[in-house]
């Protein structure tokens, strides 16, 4: 049990697209289940968290992604700008939960909180696979309108999943690597 499905899902489509004996690059991974897999750890994280009174307030709120989807604006993104912004969404995540885990004494707490930072890092690999460069902020950047705010461990969860059922499924969907000709 310490290896979360989620890790072992990415593991064995990583597993199985090598070939035994010969040197290969990483392939893509392009199956949608494998985030499916990440969206239903994430949905089970959030349904836990939804009966939480004590212990689920943050010490101090903390910026997380905007999660709704203009279609028309994403639609008008070239896959590069698509994929930054689910990159730096990722990222601010991947800091927030970090924030949460130093901020809740809820040792049951910490337990979810984990498994969710895992979540993201293996949704970080799979975009890897498919040559997205991880995001890198820069020094000058606020956020500002890309980001709002959480207090409570719940809420945080609840913007993880529906970052992923949203941004990160969208551009998982159309990434260039997986809708090839021919293969």
């Amino acid at each position: 049990m310490v290896c979360s499905s989620g890790l072992l899902a990415v593991l064995l489509m990583i597993l199985e697209s090598t070939r035994p004996g010969l040197p290969s690059p990483l392939r893509p991974i392009c199956d949608l289940r494998v985030l499916d897999r990440f969206i239903k750890e994430a949905r089970d994280t959030e349904a836990t968290m939804r009966g939480c009174r004590e212990g689920c307030s943050l010490g101090e709120p903390l910026a997380v992604p905007l999660t709704s989807v203009d279609f028309a604006v994403w639609e008008k993104k070239d896959f590069a700008e698509q994929a930054r912004e689910v990159q730096a969404g990722l990222w601010l995540l991947g800091q927030a939960i970090g924030s949460a885990r130093a901020s809740v004494t809820n040792t049951a707490l910490h337990s979810l909180i984990d498994s969710s930072s895992r979540n993201i890092h293996s949704i970080g690999q799979v975009l890897h696979s498919l040559n997205i460069q991880e995001y890198t902020p820069s020094t000058g950047l606020s956020g500002g309108e890309d980001t709002w705010h959480v207090s409570t461990v719940s809420e945080l969860f609840q913007v993880q999943t529906n970052f992923l059922r949203g941004k990160v499924r969208l551009l998982l969907s159309t990434a260039p690597a997986c809708n090839r000709d021919g293969s």
